[in-house]
């Protein structure tokens, strides 16, 4: 289970994503990039919610809630403003 919760995102898919991200805060972004963009942000977020998914049910078997297995396994929270 924790190779699950450790994989990231492939770092072609991650490059592509913060290059497309670029263009967008530029104001430079074509139609078809930004659906393309689009589709990536839904993906990366099913990405993410099944690692939460995975972290839920290790901290369930470990009998500790999520954040204290977030903690100890070192893993930061990210905030989005």
């Amino acid at each position: 289970m924790l190779l699950k919760i450790n994989q990231g995102i492939p770092s072609d898919t991650q490059n592509h994503y913060n290059e497309l991200l670029s263009k967008r805060e530029a104001e430079n972004i074509t139609s078809n990039e930004y659906r393309e963009l689009l589709n990536l942000t839904e993906q990366i977020e099913k990405l993410q919610a099944q690692r939460i998914e995975y972290l839920a049910e290790l901290a369930r078997l470990r009998g500790i809630s999520l954040i204290a297995l977030m903690e100890n396994l070192g893993i930061q929270t990210q905030m989005y403003v």
